[in-house]
């Protein structure tokens, strides 16, 4: 399944080890640096904003853009690589995300940002999914057990470095290099992965009566599905006229999309391998852990920079704990992968995710790198169990041929998870920040002695430094008293959004023991596609 350079198909069994792990190797330095974009600038919107005159809601397209163009083309990676082979859509994606990297940090105002940061997911979205297929066909047993801690490990640690990275990246150079690190990995991957990755050939015929319909449904559906989600929670939902309309769009073409990819012979998506059991749980334990991982990246910086007003820097500080935890997990998930049955693992993993949302819980307005250490350890530990055992279990157990199409779907639910993850954990934000305010209004009123002496003393204080003018002291007072009250409704808010994705965590952990243990994987076949 591999070739010489002659370009003659060899099987992977006859290819030396040290061959394969590079090759592997190589493409997983362009999946890494593909899910590291999708977080790098969370933590520096307000640095590239201001380097491009936006406000708020226009900088917000920075991450929108790139995550809507890229949830679209990832479930289309797999008729692409059967087209075009596995090695020329790897190095035509890694060369599309380089040149536009460095369009980005080109950008002369927010209008190209968003144009080049669009571009940019889409050309290079297509480096997360073939990483999966590769991974299956070169290696077997317990080799696929490594690869697939590799492909885990990664697929959770990049986007919890993203913001560390940025930030750091942001202090100390300028936000425009948050783009130009891409382009020597980029360039090594451009060159690399079409000498060595030589998985398949190319099948131009199938441009011939494919689902071209259903490709135009499938972006519709998705891209008007990501910008509802993105968008939803800063304008109030079915509140406004735009979200109403894509939230209808998106209805109406994924239904279509589901009916034609069941009825068409050629479909863009293979919905069938939803049949199998392990495959359609796997999709789901796909999204939750989705949920998990994106929802709580966005939180964390979130509330630091909300609550605590830490930098960029102070913020990739505060995260950085959870990817150390993570790599520090890998060679124990990988010597008890060999021993024990990966449902029990996986369980073990999602268990442990629930506990750590929960240990965020009693979170207050002073935590910090300290008080946030343990429970991102904790997480970090279990993103590894969690995430590697799905890879696994889901993909191992389909035939070759069925991995292209089957990974897309796969990788698809993992981003679709963590965009519905986010937007609920905005709306909790937004609707529980206000409930939780009022409530603590309804405390702070003339019957509360304890309130009244604080007014007091801090009206005082302010008269005093400005003269004695009293109305100027007393109107400091309320205006302190209910920036402390906004203070504190926010953090309860960010306790109840951690709460929210520990409840998703558990519902997936009871629906484990629906898994089918995995069967010996299948004998590699001579041709892909």
């Amino acid at each position: 399944m591999s070739a010489t350079t002659a370009g003659v198909l060899i099987a992977p069994g006859k290819l030396p080890l040290s061959t394969k792990v590079f090759a592997f190797a190589s493409m997983c330095v362009g999946f890494f640096i593909a899910l590291l974009d999708i977080q790098i600038v969370s933590a520096s919107l307000a640095d590239i904003g201001g380097g491009l005159s936006a406000g708020p809601d226009e900088i917000a397209w920075v991450q929108t853009s790139y995550l809507i163009a890229e949830i679209v083309v990832i479930p289309l990676s797999g008729w692409l690589s059967r087209v075009m082979s596995t090695r020329w859509l790897f190095c035509a994606s890694a060369v599309g995300f380089t040149i536009t990297s460095l369009l980005c940090g080109w950008a002369w105002n927010i209008q190209s940002m968003i144009v080049f940061r669009a571009m940019q997911g889409f050309l290079g979205g297509s480096m997360i999914p073939t990483v999966f297929t590769t991974a299956f066909i070169y290696f077997d047993n317990q080799q696929r057990v490594i690869a697939a801690a590799t492909i885990g490990c990664i697929s959770s640690l990049a986007p919890t470095l993203g913001p560390t990275v940025g930030g750091w990246i942001t202090d100390n150079y300028s936000w425009h290099w948050l783009f130009f690190i891409n382009l020597l990995p980029g360039v090594f991957v451009s060159v690399v992965v079409p000498l060595l990755v030589r998985v398949d050939r190319p099948n131009l015929s199938m441009l011939r009566g494919a689902d071209y319909a259903g490709m135009a449904l499938l972006a519709v559906f998705l891209g008007c599905l990501e910008y509802t989600l993105e968008e939803g929670p800063r304008w109030d939902w079915f509140g406004d006229d735009t979200i109403r309309a894509t939230a209808w769009l998106s209805g109406i073409a994924g239904v279509v999309f589901i009916w034609r990819s069941l009825t068409y012979s050629q479909p863009v998506v293979d919905l069938r391998a939803l049949s199998s059991r392990n495959f359609s749980l796997g999709c789901f334990f796909s999204f939750v852990t989705g949920i998990g991982i994106f929802a709580t990246i966005y939180l964390t910086p979130l509330f630091l920079a909300r609550v605590r007003g830490f930098s960029a820097l102070q913020i990739g500080e505060a995260v950085f704990s959870t990817g150390l935890f993570q790599v520090c997990a890998i060679p124990f998930y990988t010597v008890l992968a060999r021993r024990i049955d990966l449902r029990w693992l996986m369980m073990f993993g999602l268990s442990c995710f629930a506990l750590s949302m929960w240990n965020f819980t009693p979170i207050t307005h002073d935590w910090g790198s300290r008080e946030l250490l343990l429970p991102q350890a904790f997480r970090g530990f279990s993103q590894q169990f969690a995430v590697a055992p799905v890879v696994s279990l889901t993909l191992g157990g389909l035939a070759p041929e069925r991995l292209k199409l089957a990974s897309g779907l796969f990788n698809l639910m993992r981003n679709l998870g963590g965009a519905i993850g986010i937007a609920v954990c905005g709306t909790i934000l937004n609707d529980r920040t206000n409930l939780h305010f009022l409530r603590a209004a309804e405390h702070l009123n003339s019957s509360n002695p304890a309130m009244l002496d604080w007014v007091q003393q801090v009206s005082t204080h302010e008269a005093t430094a400005h003269g004695g003018d009293t109305l100027h002291g007393y109107t400091t007072a309320l205006k302190l008293l209910g920036n402390l009250a906004l203070r504190e409704a926010q953090t309860q808010s960010f306790a109840d959004a951690f709460f929210v994705i520990a409840l998703c965590f558990v519902i997936a952990t009871s629906m484990v023991p629906l898994m089918r243990k995995l069967a010996a994987p299948a004998a590699p076949v001579r041709d892909a596609h």
